[in-house]
């Protein structure tokens, strides 16, 4: 059985350099609001590189998708594009420049891969594993989920009658 359901963000997006910051924030303050601050640096690396990848090697376009899952203490981060060609962990020589993605996402990750779409195209995805305290809590609390508040038998108004009223409050929404 599973006890706190899954939680998922999507965002659609075309890999260019100024999208990619941009994602990098929506998925920073995601993770902030499910309380998984500590998988932020990591998560955000992580969708950095594959999201380059797509930028620079993607055909035939360079609209992609990013998704973002917690399930069962697990956050899983995947990029989907159009490109049916598999990424290939490379070995750069000491003074190259780039090439050194996969290798990132591997050191970082409790595991990582990538598998072809239906259709065209694939998806590269990797997991974080999420603090066991980070799962469980709420996503954001929740005021006046209770019946009998915080209200004292004090917190009573007079009508211009002189009848008194119970105070009361409601949460709309």
């Amino acid at each position: 059985m599973i006890s706190e359901p899954s939680r998922h963000c999507t965002v659609e997006l075309q890999a260019l350099p100024s999208r990619i910051g941009q994602v990098r924030r929506i998925i920073s303050a995601q993770l902030r609001y499910w309380h998984l601050d500590p998988l932020i640096d990591h998560a955000a690396l992580g969708v950095t590189e594959l999201l380059t990848n797509v930028h620079r090697h993607a055909q035939p376009d360079k609209s992609c998708i990013v998704e973002i899952e917690l399930l069962l203490e697990r956050l899983t981060v995947s990029v989907h594009d159009h490109d049916p060609r598999l990424p290939t962990v490379r070995e750069p020589s000491a003074s190259s420049t780039s090439g050194r993605g996969l290798a990132l996402i591997a050191a970082v990750s409790e595991s990582w891969g990538v598998r072809p779409r239906d259709g065209a195209g694939k998806v590269v995805w990797f997991t974080l594993p999420a603090p066991p305290r980070c799962a469980v809590l709420p996503p954001h609390p929740v005021y006046g989920a209770t019946t009998d508040g915080p209200f004292e038998l004090d917190a009573v108004t007079y009508l211009e009658s002189g009848t008194p009223s119970v105070a009361r409050s409601a949460v709309v929404g």
